[in-house]
């Protein structure tokens, strides 16, 4: 029996992630269970206005889930989430553009803030998801700091504009409380004892 289909055994399930975010894809890939990656159903990330801040991520991974639905066979269950940065009571998600991105990252600098991912695991019978957060403090960042990385490394497709594990997260991060992975985009060690849960639930 070859490592992979041990896990397989303990999974149960192939895991069908919905995702464009190719750190989702990398994390979900070094769980080395049976997996693979669909282009998603586009959806647009609102909410109901009434909705609790922290409800948010959780309420867009299920939406994200109900689109995607169509994807998968009996024997897969589907992966969907969505990150957001919670600044006090402001939510940040991705920015629409640069000056967006300079106003973002201006803000975090030399504060606290949080990271929440909210993850949604569905088959066509059962369904758990779940919200991760972590708290993450940024060193204060100069002009030309936040300029530099903007150049080099584009974080538009990032909520808060940032990519821990890039530049910025070398140089800017002071500590973080919570998982690691999560500011990443996935709290895998939560996707997979929910997997694990899944198959026994």
């Amino acid at each position: 029996m070859s490592p992979v289909s041990g896990l397989k055994n303990i999974i149960g399930l192939e895991v069908v992630l919905a995702s464009a975010s190719p750190r989702r894809h990398a994390l979900l890939k070094g769980l080395d269970i049976p997996c693979k990656v669909i282009v998603p159903v586009d959806i647009p990330e609102i909410f109901p206005e009434s909705l609790a801040v922290r409800d948010i991520p959780g309420y867009l991974a299920k939406a994200k889930a109900d689109a995607n639905m169509h994807h998968i066979s009996e024997n897969q269950v589907l992966l969907t989430a969505d990150t957001v940065v919670l600044f006090g009571n402001r939510l940040i998600q991705k920015p629409a553009n640069r000056e967006e991105a300079v106003e973002m990252l201006t803000a975090l600098s030399g504060k606290e803030h949080e990271v929440l991912t909210g993850v949604c695991l569905r088959s066509s019978q059962k369904e758990i998801c779940f919200t991760s957060e972590t708290l993450v403090q940024f060193s204060p960042l100069t002009t030309q700091e936040i300029n530099y990385y903007l150049d080099a490394y584009k974080p538009y497709d990032k909520a808060g504009a940032y990519g821990i594990q890039e530049w910025i997260g070398f140089v800017a991060i002071e500590h973080i409380e919570g998982s690691f992975y999560n500011v990443m985009g996935l709290p895998i060690h939560q996707v997979y004892s929910s997997l694990k849960a899944f198959n026994n639930k």
